[in-house]
C-alpha cells in the first residue's frame, strides 16, 4: 500500500468536492491537522474512518486503498465484512483503553499512598513499611512507563519488532 499514493488521492478528491481540510476534518470528526497528514501520506486514516471517507466522496473503498478510480465496484458483502472488522478493531481499542485507565487510577491511589506514607512514618524504619512503600512507588513507576509506551505508540513497535525476531 503506497501511503503517498493515497494521500495525493485523498487531496484530489476533496479539491474535486470543493472542500477544504477543514470542513472535511470537521465533517469526519477530526483536526485539520490530521486531513494534512493524510493527503501528504504521513499518516493512514482508521478503517472506520476510511469507510467514511469512501462514503462522503463517493467512492469504493477498494479505489481509496489502492489510491486510483476503478471501475468495478465492491460489493455490499466485501463493504459489511470490512465494517465488521473496523468495528472489532474499534472495540479492542476500547478495551484497552479502559484497561488502561484502571492501571493509571490504580497508579495514582498506589503513588498517593506512598506519599502519605512517607509523610506520616518519616524517619521510622519497618520492614513491612518499607516493603509497602517500595512497592507502591515500583508500581506506580512501572504504570507511568507502561502508560507512556503504550501512548506514544513505542509498545507497538516493540511487539512488532519482538515478531520479526521470533520469526512470527
Amino acid at each position: 500500500m503506497d501511503q503517498k499514493k493515497i494521500g495525493s488521492f485523498l487531496k484530489e478528491l476533496r479539491k474535486e468536492k470543493g472542500v477544504t481540510q477543514e470542513h472535511l476534518a470537521e465533517t469526519l470528526g477530526v483536526s485539520g491537522r490530521t486531513v494534512s497528514r493524510w493527503e501528504t501520506g504521513f499518516n493512514m486514516p482508521d478503517l472506520d474512518v476510511l469507510i467514511q471517507i469512501a462514503d462522503y466522496y463517493d467512492v469504493e473503498l477498494r479505489e481509496l486503498l489502492d489510491g486510483e478510480r476503478r471501475s468495478e465496484s465492491m460489493n455490499e458483502e466485501m463493504k459489511e465484512t470490512v465494517l465488521k472488522v473496523a468495528d472489532y478493531s474499534n472495540e479492542e481499542k476500547k478495551k484497552l483503553s479502559r484497561r488502561m485507565c484502571i492501571l493509571f487510577s490504580a497508579g495514582a491511589v498506589l503513588f498517593t499512598f506512598y506519599v502519605v506514607a512517607e509523610m506520616c512514618f518519616e524517619g521510622v524504619h519497618n520492614e513491612l513499611l518499607d516493603f509497602c512503600e517500595g512497592f507502591t512507588l515500583g508500581f506506580s513507576y512501572s504504570v507511568m512507563i507502561g502508560g507512556i509506551l503504550y501512548t506514544s505508540g513505542c509498545l507497538a513497535k516493540l511487539q512488532a519488532f519482538k515478531k520479526r525476531i521470533m520469526g512470527k
